[in-house]
């Protein structure tokens, strides 16, 4: 479970999100550009993304040591780190 402070700053970047999703709705009823929509799409996509990143770092870094139940060695944490960077790559986009 997350601690107070990353709950509150997640809490606060979901809002800055909300917020652009809304302006995604009111673009909508503008005479605007596909381009311009898609790239406020790709904007709150890239923005879920980075909330969803600080969770998986919350989790390998916080959640998965406290479930060994002991404190993790440097080796160990070390592995755990390399897991994190290994997610975070294969999560991003292929660049075509």
């Amino acid at each position: 479970m997350l601690d107070t402070d990353t709950q509150e700053r997640v809490a606060l970047r979901l809002h800055r999100i909300e917020g652009q999703v809304r302006g995604v709705e009111r673009m909508l009823a503008e005479p605007r550009l596909c381009v311009e929509l898609l790239t406020q799409i790709a904007a709150v996509q890239a923005a879920l993304k980075s909330v969803g990143d600080e969770i998986l770092h919350y989790h390998v870094q916080r959640c998965v040591p406290d479930a060994f139940n002991r404190r993790l060695r440097n080796s160990e944490r070390a592995r755990l780190e390399e897991l994190e960077k290994v997610f975070a790559q294969y999560c991003k986009e292929p660049r075509s």
